[in-house]
Formats: structure tokens, C-alpha cells, sequence
């Protein structure tokens, strides 16, 4: 089938900058929209970026100058270049896209497993 896998988490200081990336992998046939979610401990996910095919973006406001979606279509993978890291940002971080798969050609939403992003102060 189809899977998301994050990399680029760990621990990074207070100011520092680190950059995630997700890569899709299985029989796709097309990618849609991607994205960035972000659920810190006794917290709901909520909405980092998203990115369409033609790469609009949108932002949650409160990172909106600090962090920046991006993605390459040729590689099935999007990123998460994050600046000026806050304590606050510590998180797990999950990608999700709409993708069909080669077999049926419909879309559904897939989720990665999720990478482990902490800022020391």
C-alpha cells in the first residue's frame, strides 16, 4: 500500500532551527494537498501548514514567519523548515496527504507515525 514516514525530529535548543521532512511511498498515482500537524503532550493536534499540489500555502497565525512549508513533487515529500524554535514547539509532529493509490485512483487521507520534536531552554 501507501505509507508517510517523518524524519528530521530531535532535540534542538532554543532559537535553533530544524528542518522535518515526509516522504510517500507505495504504488501512488497522485498527491494532493499535504500537510503539517502538531500535538503536544495533554494537547489536541492541531494545524501547522498545509501545501496544495501548485504549493498555496496556509499557516496556523502563530507560526506563520517562523516556520515553512514546502514540498517536491518529483520526491512525493514535503518539509518543515522551523526557525526561531520555542520551547512551545516541543511536539510530536505528524505529516498528512491526500493521496490515491494506483489501484482504485481515489483519494483518502493518510497520516504518518509522527517525529518527536524537542526544544530545550
Amino acid at each position: 500500500q501507501v505509507q508517510l514516514v517523518e524524519s528530521g525530529g530531535g532535540l534542538v535548543q532554543t532559537g535553533g532551527s530544524l528542518r522535518l521532512s515526509c516522504a510517500a511511498s507505495g504504488s501512488i498515482f497522485s498527491i494532493n494537498t499535504m500537510g503539517w500537524y502538531r500535538q503536544a503532550p495533554g494537547k489536541q493536534r492541531e494545524l501547522v501548514a498545509t501545501i496544495t499540489r501548485i504549493g498555496s500555502t496556509n499557516y496556523a497565525d502563530s507560526l506563520k514567519g517562523r516556520f515553512t512549508i514546502s514540498r517536491d513533487n518529483a520526491k512525493n515529500t514535503v518539509y518543515l523548515q522551523m526557525n526561531s524554535l520555542k520551547p512551545e514547539d516541543t511536539a510530536v509532529y505528524y505529516c498528512n496527504a491526500e493521496m490515491a493509490v494506483a489501484r482504485t485512483r481515489t483519494y483518502d487521507l493518510y497520516w504518518g507515525k509522527g517525529t518527536l520534536v524537542t526544544v530545550s531552554s
